[in-house]
């Protein structure tokens, strides 16, 4: 050991004495392996600068890797413990990069069988690394003798290698289950833990099998703790997964009172997480977790604090009475569980108790890192929702915060809940505004300053005194970067557009931007100042807002376009605006991250469908309107899986149909799926897929035309899959040559007016003057009053039945409705194929059943009686 000895000058300067090392220079020490006889501690010491390197995230080449690979084999003749291990973990590192590595094999091999316990356990997991499939059958014997091996670390490195090893075949667990199922009788609590979860893998593709190895379980229950908590994840597994699963519900409860503090608090997390937990269940494992928030260990209550605190977000009732224990943690030495303890009483406490727990967070929420200052910022998040009226106390403490130091995703996180306050609270508006502003002051986030800008730009023209947003906007102007510069000009041009009184001022702040050395500012400041002049123009609200719209399709259309004729214009409403999707709910201790701008569903398909030869013949110019959600035409545990995805185009409809064979026992050819269509499409092409083998997914397509009468484009299809089985071998896979012509009924496709609509991409338009202005333009208006059916009984459930059904998108915010309304109006903007611009209005009345007033304005009338028709 005395090679890990540091020098006492180095403890003396206590630094890193690794971290000035250069690749170079120690693949050049790496010669000294060669030496004749081996220095064990030199090289134990270059042998650690190599793995230190390469743990560093330092990329060796090839020549280099195997270089380092090949001299390290030399080290072989050395018996030195610590770096024949050093050795060993070297070889696992470089295995993946240097080449013909599989030349130790021998030496691994030996080491694994010999007698010396120090060097078997650590040559199993290097030899499993170097293993691929041809290799397999040879050391076969060698593993199972490992597994049932009576050295305890000797028998569960095999067993973990083993689960490694199903990544280059997937049956070797199955192979081994027997070996397995022996050292499950080990008094080892590693081993008994290792090898369940070998016969875990070995059966989990088989239910039943599983079910009969947690059965069998629960009656002899193993002494490992680490086995039972795994014992406890499959149980709450197969209750997810089965109807019946009472024995499995009862045996976690039984986990409560087991003597290891691991299982018991494993068994309360899983009673708090199932979805099938009654109250009686919680509330048991709710009391444990409260004896656990006075343990003397700190890792006991952390995971205490933490578990409450997240069922606090469903069961915030269940966790009231655990109040006076979180209460004494809030003063606890560890600032982590001090932070969730606080965060737990906001998300449970009383309304009363906001102001002294925001009190309590302020002492020490600069002590605390970034991670836990958004579990603070989420809580305050649930909180403004749950008691708005405290909107002012907590918006101001979030102002605060955003004045402190913290990274991008701490302040990201607090900008969200402003944002997210001001949304849910209208009288937030103007505070979280007045917030924001002084943020960007200081702001040195440049995405974080766009953000913001950008719903200065949106929310700023509709407050009280617009005008005071515009010193902070043209002081980013002034002061900031390319981008930020830019952001600032479009958020003047949106008040200058909503706020005539602003115009003259705003033209005068714009027409200096087009001296800006960046081009981008210029243009935007060029493009503004000449739409914004021409102020006589009801529309000038969309030319200044204009949607998001997919580069890549906007790209492919102009280029089609460039290279066409061009006698026509060029129609950009035929470009599918870019998708924002938000990120789901973060847990606990995840950040709030901002929206991401990704590629929208149309474009992903739109490259899929061209890289099919008969299907770019017929796309050729043509841009993907929709792609709709996936539809399931099968259960998933019959014997043929069927998905659909309908892409609707301009002028025809192409049925993607996404295909699985789950019979291991047949091999399908030829595969299609017929459309009976009731004579109203013409069936334009079908793109079979060649072969189906087992378990592995094909596509074949069906490409309609639309008929020229729009009423006869909402259909109900019923499908038929179609292809030529030959029976197979399960085992080899061998198919015989000979098949016959099979059929499968699917679940009828639906073509709906939903798959033929998409939305404007532009939320926040001014709906009243476009709504006004498309009189002037001509539209075509159908009206019709409806009492909607039994199903629909509020307002809500009419409004997210009609967006759902239509396709359109809300504009203004007017799917959001206030609690206990009995009116309100839904404004709805949307985009049928071919660029036919669609505006509906919705007046919704509740008496004794929600009534409505469905107004649609068109350019086609056939569109806008379509819509209305589809609605009765």
């Amino acid at each position: 050991m005395n090679a890990f000895k540091r020098e006492k000058k180095e403890e003396e300067d206590g630094g890193n004495p690794f971290q000035n090392l250069e690749k170079t220079s120690v693949l050049q020490e790496a010669r000294t392996f060669n030496d004749t006889p081996v220095n064990p501690r030199k090289c134990a010491h270059i042998l650690t600068k190599i793995l230190y390197l390469l743990n560093q995230g330092e990329q060796l080449g090839t020549t280099e890797a195997t270089e380092a690979f090949f001299a390290m084999t030399k080290l072989f003749q050395s018996r030195d413990v610590v770096l024949r291990r050093l050795v060993y973990l070297g070889i696992k590192e470089l295995s993946s990069v240097a080449e013909d590595v599989i030349i130790v094999t021998s030496s691994l091999t030996k080491d694994m069988t010999g007698k010396e316990d120090l060097y078997r356990a650590a040559a199993i997991r290097a030899l499993c690394t170097i293993t691929d499939s041809a290799m397999l059958a040879t050391i076969e014997r060698y593993m199972k003798q490992a597994i049932v091996d009576r050295s305890p670390a000797v028998s569960s490195a095999a067993l973990v290698s083993s689960l490694h090893l199903t990544r280059v075949s997937s049956d070797v667990a199955r192979r081994w289950a027997n070996e397995a199922q022996e050292a499950l009788n080990s008094d080892n609590v590693m081993v008994q833990y290792h090898a369940l979860g070998v016969l875990y893998q070995a059966r989990k593709s088989d239910k039943h099998a599983v079910i009969k190895l947690v059965a069998k379980l629960m009656r002899s229950s193993p002494k490992s703790p680490y086995a039972v908590c795994m014992l406890i994840r499959m149980a709450c597994k197969l209750l997810d997964e089965v109807d019946e699963g009472s024995e499995f519900l009862e045996f976690i409860e039984s986990c409560i009172r087991h003597k290891s503090e691991m299982v018991v608090y494993e068994a309360a997390h899983a009673l708090v997480n199932l979805g099938r937990s009654g109250t009686r269940e919680i509330a048991s494992a709710i009391s444990v977790l409260q004896l656990f928030c006075g343990s003397p260990k700190p890792a006991l209550r952390f995971a205490a604090v933490r578990t409450l605190n997240k069922v606090a977000m469903t069961h915030p009732g269940a966790v009231t009475s655990c109040n006076l224990d979180l209460e004494n943690l809030i003063t606890d030495s560890n600032r982590s569980i001090a932070t969730l303890a606080i965060t737990t009483l906001l998300k449970t406490g009383a309304e009363s108790s906001v102001d002294r727990l925001m009190k309590q967070i302020a002492t020490f929420v600069s002590e605390i890192s970034d991670e836990f200052k958004v579990v603070v910022v989420q809580a305050i998040r649930a909180l403004c929702q749950k008691f708005p009226r405290k909107h002012t106390v907590l918006m101001n403490f979030l102002s605060a915060m955003l004045r402190d130091e913290g990274g991008l995703e701490y302040k990201a996180a607090i900008v969200d809940t402003i944002i997210a306050v001001m949304e849910g609270n209208a009288e937030a508006k103007e505070a979280g505004l007045a917030h924001l502003c002084e943020f960007i002051e200081d702001c040195e986030h440049t995405s974080l300053a766009v953000r913001i800008l950008h719903l200065l730009g949106q929310e700023g023209p509709t407050s009280k005194q617009p005008s005071r947003y515009i010193r902070f906007i043209y002081n980013r102007v002034i002061l900031e970067s390319a981008s930020v510069r830019a952001a600032a000009v479009t958020a003047l041009a949106h008040f200058a557009a909503a706020c005539p009184a602003l115009l003259p001022n705003i033209l005068v702040l714009l027409s200096r931007c087009q001296l800006d050395s960046d081009d981008e500012v210029r243009d935007r400041a060029t493009y503004y100042c000449t739409i914004l002049q021409q102020n006589a123009d009801p529309t000038i609200l969309p030319l200044v807002q204009p949607p998001q719209l997919s580069i890549p399709s906007l790209e492919r259309a102009l280029r089609n376009y460039v290279t066409s004729s061009m006698d026509e214009d060029f129609d950009i409403s035929l470009i599918p605006p870019a998708q924002v999707i938000e990120e789901p709910t973060p847990e606990v201790t995840a950040a709030v991250r901002p929206q991401q701008q990704r590629l929208t569903r149309e474009e992903s398909y739109m490259e899929k469908l061209t890289q099919v030869p008969q299907l770019a013949a017929i796309i050729g110019d043509s841009i993907l309107f929709k792609s709709s959600t996936i539809i399931e035409l099968t259960e998933s545990e019959t014997e043929y899986y069927v998905k659909c995805i309908k892409h609707c185009f301009t002028d025809f409809l192409i049925l993607q149909f996404d295909c699985v064979n789950t019979l291991d026992d047949q091999f399908l050819e030829d595969v299609r799926v017929e459309i009976e269509t009731q004579d109203t499409y013409t069936l334009v092409c079908e793109v079979p897929c060649p072969k189906l083998p087992y378990n592995e997914p094909g596509t074949c397509y069906t490409v309609l035309k639309f008929p020229e009468d729009l009423q006869s484009t909402v259909i109900t299809c019923p499908a038929t899959m179609k292809f030529i089985a030959h029976e197979c071998d399960p085992t080899t896979g061998s198919a015989e040559e000979q098949g016959y012509d099979d059929e499968y009924m699917l679940e009828d496709l639906e073509i709906t007016v939903r798959d033929q609509v998409r939305g404007l991409g532009v939320r926040n338009i001014d709906f009243a003057s476009v709504w006004d202005s498309a009189e002037a333009r001509n539209f075509f208006t159908q009206e019709q009053v409806f009492a909607l059916g039994a199903r629909v009984t509020t307002i809500e459930a009419a409004i997210q039945s009609l967006i759902t059904f239509l396709g359109m998108e809300p504009a203004e915010r007017s799917d959001r409705v206030k609690s206990g309304a009995a009116q309100h109006t839904l404004l709805l903007s949307g985009m049928y194929r071919g660029g036919k611009e669609v505006l509906a209005r919705a007046k919704l009345a509740l008496t004794d059943q929600v009534t409505m007033q469905f107004t649609v304005r068109s350019q086609d009338p056939d569109v806008a009686e379509l819509m209305i028709s589809s609605v009765g």
